[in-house]
């Protein structure tokens, strides 16, 4: 048992090197593609599910009703947030102070812990803007 944990061990290592290198949200055909001959499907889909539990990955629902997945960044403060564009679909980590505000309103006005892993705010970057302007 032991060995397999290990074995395991080194997989999902393997697919977090992979998922950062890839720079962007991605399916699980994308990198599957990438690791073919090194690890299996089945165990893609076995290790990307332990990640969304662990809040290292994000899983959502795109506008082609396809399923992605984002790396989360690890950040070691609590004040974070990540910008969505409804567009490109960019994520934007960004790390603030200003949030702190919102959460100490959100807890005392509304009673109300939000969780401060994954808070996403979507809209529409400056890129995508400019685009439309056009």
């Amino acid at each position: 048992m032991l060995k397999r944990e290990t074995y395991n061990t080194k997989q999902k290592e393997l697919l977090i090197e992979t998922i950062k290198t890839l720079n962007s949200d991605f399916m699980i055909k994308d990198l599957y593609s990438k690791l073919t001959g090194k690890v299996g499907l089945t165990t893609i889909y076995r290790l990307i599910d332990k990640l969304v539990k662990e809040n290292k990955l994000r899983k959502y629902l795109g506008k082609d009703n396809n399923t992605y997945y984002q790396y989360l960044e690890e950040c070691d403060r609590e004040n974070h947030f990540y910008l969505e564009c409804d567009i490109c679909f960019k994520k934007i980590h960004i790390d603030c102070d200003c949030i702190t505000d919102l959460f100490s309103h959100i807890h005392d006005r509304h009673k109300f812990l939000p969780n401060k892993k994954n808070i996403v705010i979507s809209g529409v970057c400056k890129n995508c803007r400019d685009k439309e302007r056009k």
